[in-house]
């Protein structure tokens, strides 16, 4: 697999992600595809010869690999890895559909022309789009820790294993190539998805509160503006008022004219 194209496709997304997301980047490229691509694949390396039975029966070796490890771990971390960084993406497209239309509008209604403030800037549809990847991220990545779970039955290497499948003539003992080596890269894994899952948490959190508080700001900032315009109808005796008449202080005497009128409009009122 090219990692290096992997890594040149999810480099834009750093312009574009949270203090949290930019620290996500960095444990995925570091922790988890080099740590994969220079120690994980020598590690595990060819699992079937090297995992040895006290048989010599034709098959049956070949029979018991594939009960206990029906998918290689290195070729689930090398999913696990793709499908997780798939969700990241959508927000490059998202930007690169803004930048698509900002470019259209431009050359209808001339250069000086905005449609948008900041291509890459958090709002309207792009900031659901992030958030919406970071569910998904998340998702994946407890699936697929669910995943390595379920298939082993655990995050735990045993040194020996015992089969008992046909064509086995009984139960026979199978010894599984350098077993705490792929433990620890077993834990150390667990531990780096365990950490992004963190990581993405964090960041729907944040982006959260952050939009709370600013749709908070807006409605504190609106209220601010119409007491201020209603204290200026007061003030100037709603010269240049643009409220409800009904917020606004009417003399008993012209309220009950008002009424009268609004009562029989046919017939004439004088002041």
């Amino acid at each position: 697999m090219d990692w290096k194209t992997f890594q040149a496709l999810l480099s834009g997304v750093n312009k574009y992600s949270t203090a949290f997301g930019r620290i996500w980047l960095s444990v995925v490229f570091v922790f988890r595809v080099l740590v994969y691509v220079v120690a994980a694949e020598r590690v595990w390396g060819d699992e079937q010869k090297d995992f040895d039975c006290n048989t010599r029966q034709p098959g049956c070796p070949n029979v018991c690999y594939d009960q206990f490890f029906p998918i290689s771990h290195v070729r689930l971390w090398a999913l696990q890895l793709i499908f997780v960084t798939c969700p990241s993406l959508l927000v490059v497209m998202h930007v690169a559909y803004r930048e698509e239309r900002e470019r259209k509008y431009r050359v209808k209604y001339g250069k000086e022309a905005k449609l948008y403030e900041n291509t890459g800037k958090k709002h309207g549809g792009l900031w659901w789009t992030y958030l919406l990847s970071l569910f998904f991220k998340t998702g994946i990545e407890i699936a697929f820790l669910y995943l390595l779970h379920f298939i082993y039955d655990s995050f735990y290497l045993p040194r020996l294993v015992k089969c008992n499948s046909k064509p086995c003539p009984n139960q026979v003992d199978c010894y599984i190539g350098r077993p705490t080596e792929k433990k620890v890269f077993t834990y150390f894994m667990v531990g780096a998805s365990a950490f992004c899952i963190v990581l993405n948490i964090c960041e729907i959190m944040y982006l959260i509160f952050k939009r709370i508080a600013r749709v908070a700001r807006q409605v504190k900032r609106q209220t601010r503006i119409t007491v201020s315009h209603h204290n200026d109808c007061k003030n100037n005796a709603c010269c240049n008022c643009h409220l409800p008449m009904n917020l606004l202080e009417i003399k008993p005497s012209l309220r009950i004219k008002e009424d009268m009128r609004a009562s029989a409009p046919n017939l004439s009122w004088t002041p």
